[in-house]
C-alpha cells in the first residue's frame, strides 16, 4: 500500500515539475527580486524611505484612496447591470443561453484598447453621445465623459462585468426550481422570493464575482490610462510611471508591493465579514 502510494506521489511531483517550474521562473523568482529592489534607495542600500514616503506623503495616499474607491464603484456598476443578465439568463432556453453567453464574451476577443478607443469616439466631446444631445437640443454644450472618474468607470465596467454576469449565472444554474414553486405556493411575491431564495443562494457567485472585478481593477493600467488620462491617476499607472519614465525602479516597486498587499488585504477581509456572517451556511454547504 505505501509502495502504490510513492508512486502516485512520484507521478503527481512528475506532472506538477513542470508547471512549479514556470510559477517560479516566470512569478515567484521575479516578484521576490521587485520586492529586494522596493528596499532599496537610490544608492541601491537597504532601506524602508520607499515605504515611508508613500505612507507619510498624501498625495500617494490618496491615489490608494482613489483606486480603491473607483474599484468598489465598478464592482457595484457591474452588480446592478450584470446581476438581471444573469437572471435572464438562467431563465432562458439553452439556445438563448448559449447566443447570450456568446455575446458577452465576444468583445473580449478583441484587445482592450480597441475598446477603450470605441468609448473614445462614444464618449469625447464630439463623441456618438455628444452630438446627439446636443443635435435634440437636451444639452448646451458637450458633457464631460471621458477623462475624469466616470470614463475610467464605463471602461472597467466593459472590461470587467463579463466575470459578474457569469460567476452570479452559475450560481443561478444550480438553484433547485422546486424552490421557486415551494415560494409560490407559500404566497411569496416576486422581490420576497428573490431575496429570501435568490440572494443567499447566489451569494458565492457573487462574491466570487466582485472578487475578480475588484482585483482586476485595482490592478488595471490600460483603461485608467486611456479613459482617465492624466486627470485620473491610480496605483497602476503612478508605477508605471516611476518605473518606465523616472527610472525609479525602488519606489516603483514599492507601490507595485503595496498595490498587492492593500488588493490582497481588501478581498481577504471582504471574504471572511461574509462567510462568517448570517450567510455561513451557504458558504460551507
Amino acid at each position: 500500500m505505501s509502495e502504490d502510494r510513492s508512486r502516485k506521489l512520484r507521478t503527481a511531483a512528475f506532472l506538477l515539475a513542470p508547471a512549479i517550474a514556470v510559477l517560479l521562473g516566470v512569478f515567484l523568482l521575479p516578484m521576490f527580486y521587485i520586492l529586494l529592489i522596493s528596499f532599496q534607495n537610490s544608492d541601491e542600500q537597504f532601506s524602508f524611505e520607499n515605504y515611508l514616503l508613500f505612507i507619510h506623503d498624501p498625495y500617494y495616499v490618496q491615489i490608494l484612496w482613489r483606486t480603491i474607491k473607483l474599484s468598489l464603484l465598478t464592482v457595484i456598476t457591474c452588480f446592478v447591470l450584470g446581476y438581471p443578465v444573469a437572471m435572464y439568463m438562467a431563465k432562458a432556453t439553452s439556445r438563448m443561453r448559449g447566443i447570450i453567453t456568446f455575446l458577452i464574451i465576444a468583445p473580449h476577443l478583441v484587445s482592450v484598447v480597441i475598446r477603450n478607443f470605441g468609448w473614445v469616439i462614444m464618449l469625447g466631446e464630439k463623441g456618438l453621445i455628444n452630438n446627439t444631445l446636443l443635435k435634440i437640443g437636451l444639452i448646451d454644450k458637450p458633457l464631460k465623459l471621458m477623462y475624469n472618474e466616470l470614463g475610467v468607470i464605463i471602461g472597467l465596467t466593459d472590461s470587467l462585468i463579463v466575470y459578474m454576469i457569469l460567476a452570479i449565472a452559475t450560481s443561478l444554474y444550480q438553484i433547485d426550481g422546486s424552490l421557486y414553486k415551494a415560494a409560490n405556493i407559500l404566497g411569496a411575491s416576486r422581490i420576497r422570493t428573490f431575496f429570501s431564495v435568490d440572494v443567499p443562494l447566489t451569494l458565492p457567485g457573487m462574491l466570487a464575482g466582485s472578487t475578480l472585478v475588484f482585483s482586476l481593477s485595482m490592478s488595471s493600467f490600460v483603461t485608467p490610462a486611456l479613459m482617465g488620462g492624466t486627470s485620473v491617476k491610480v496605483l497602476p499607472v503612478i508605477a508605471y510611471e516611476k518605473i518606465m519614465t523616472q527610472l525609479n525602479w525602488q519606489l516603483g516597486a514599492a507601490i507595485s508591493f503595496l498595490l498587492l498587499i492593500s488588493t490582497v488585504a481588501l478581498v481577504t477581509l471582504f471574504t471572511r465579514l461574509v462567510e462568517t456572517k448570517r450567510y455561513k451556511e451557504v458558504f460551507s454547504s
